[in-house]
Parts: C-alpha cells; sequence; structure tokens
C-alpha cells in the first residue's frame, strides 16, 4: 500500500470527475463519515476521504495530537492524490486543518478552488478549551452534549474505551492549536454552521472572512455542532453548485 492509500479513501472513484473533494474528519472521526458525501457527489466529483493514523485500519498507528505536524503530513498526501482542479472540506477540528493544509498547498503553488469550513471558528478566534484533560466521563459527557457520536456506542462499554483514546487525541490536537498570523488564502471561502453551535458562535463563524482575500460566504442552519446531520442535501447541494461552478467554465 502506497503512502497515499494510507491516508486518501476513495470510496467511488470517478476518472472522469471534474473536480476532487479533499474532506477532512472531525475531532474522533475517520474516512468513513464521509462515504455518503462520496456517493452523493459522484461522478461528476470524486471525493478523497482522509484517514488519519491511530484510528479503523491504521489502529497500529501512532496518533498525531499536533494540528501543525498533522497537517504537513495531510498536505504532502494530497499533493500526491490529487490530479486535477480541487477543494477542501473539513468538519469542526477538520476545518481548521483544512485552513492549515490550504495554507501549505498555496505555498507550494497548489490553489484550492475553494475552502467549506463548516462548524468551526475561524482559526484567529481562540478559545480556551480544556477538555482533552477530563476523565473519561468527563469527555463522555461533552460527546453526548455535541450529539454527533452514534448513540449506539454510548451503550456499548468495550467499544467507547476503543474510540476515546483517539477523540482524546485528536480534542488535545484542536484544543492546542494556536493560530500563526500569515497571508491570507487567496482562494474563496464557504463557511457553514449551525446557529447553536456551542463551539461557534455566529461572530466566531463570521471572522473565516479574516482568512481569505477572496469570496466569502456564511451560510447558517438550524441546529448545533453536528447540524450537517439534519441538512444534508442542502449542504450538499451548495458543494455541488460552487464545484461545479468553476468546472462548467
Amino acid at each position: 500500500m502506497s503512502d497515499t492509500d494510507v491516508w486518501i479513501r476513495r470510496y467511488f472513484p470517478s476518472a472522469d470527475a471534474a473536480v476532487q473533494l479533499v474532506c477532512l474528519p472531525h475531532a474522533g472521526g475517520s474516512a468513513p463519515f464521509y462515504r455518503p458525501v462520496a456517493q452523493a457527489l459522484s461522478p461528476l466529483v470524486e471525493v478523497l476521504a482522509v484517514q488519519y493514523p491511530g484510528r479503523q485500519d491504521r489502529r497500529n498507528e501512532p496518533m498525531i495530537d499536533d494540528l501543525g505536524v498533522l497537517a504537513d503530513q495531510v498536505e504532502e498526501a494530497v499533493t500526491a492524490a490529487v490530479d486535477r482542479p480541487f477543494a477542501l472540506f473539513g468538519h469542526s477540528m477538520g476545518a481548521t486543518l483544512a485552513y492549515e493544509v490550504a495554507t501549505r498547498l498555496e505555498r507550494r503553488g497548489r490553489v484550492p478552488l475553494r475552502v467549506f469550513a463548516s462548524g468551526r471558528r475561524a482559526p484567529s478566534c481562540h478559545h480556551d478549551e480544556r477538555v482533552h484533560l477530563r476523565d473519561d466521563d468527563g469527555m463522555v459527557s461533552e460527546l453526548r452534549g455535541l450529539s454527533g457520536t452514534d448513540q449506539k456506542v454510548f451503550g456499548d462499554e468495550e467499544l467507547l474505551r476503543m474510540v476515546l483514546p483517539a477523540i482524546r487525541n485528536d480534542y488535545r490536537a484542536a484544543e492546542t492549536y494556536r493560530y500563526t498570523p500569515g497571508p491570507a488564502l487567496s482562494c474563496p471561502i464557504t463557511a457553514l454552521a449551525g446557529d447553536s453551535d456551542p463551539k461557534a458562535s455566529h461572530d466566531e463563524v463570521a471572522a473565516w472572512s479574516r482568512h481569505t482575500d477572496n469570496e466569502f460566504e456564511l451560510r447558517t442552519y438550524a441546529g448545533g455542532h453536528f447540524y450537517l446531520l439534519d441538512h444534508t442535501a442542502d449542504v450538499l447541494r451548495v458543494i455541488g453548485e460552487r464545484l461545479n461552478e468553476p468546472a462548467l467554465r
């Protein structure tokens, strides 16, 4: 298996797709979260879902708890994988990671068509969060409050203890992340968020506008941190429309 195959999952390969979409999971998430997205957007858009180390088929690999280090490695995998115009989509921690990967790609002259930042405040908006320091019960309480974890997990003690290390690792990466001021992205940014997300206020999501010299749009939906689970069809429509615009030029 090549290094690219380790990092990237192509659930519905489409050699004829005009655009590729690199999808970055949330804290504790994994590539299969984006399988329905890949199916829905195929064959017009080929989805490349990123699989972080330390979970599922990569469970024996060391996890990465530094977002900068993770961004370096994801950027290398994306550079090797994309072979046509591409965009980045990230939810929660994945949105911050998408921004960091995009900055690295732009330094190499690989400018994304767009960055979709979902369920996350702008990188320049810092919160002093220490959820990763809680005990297991405290972590579980956090997850229940965000309503993004399959409820079956909470009823399976063995499964819960299996996934908590990856979740804690990713929370540590997200909570210890510090934005380093630098040039704004030259690609457009679409920010998407729930109107009652406890992790990102309207103003903090709107602050993504500071991170691009290009077009910015903010789309708000009813719901909390995992608003997209209730608004999947509309989110997919927005992604499809934005990515097919340049493809049709």
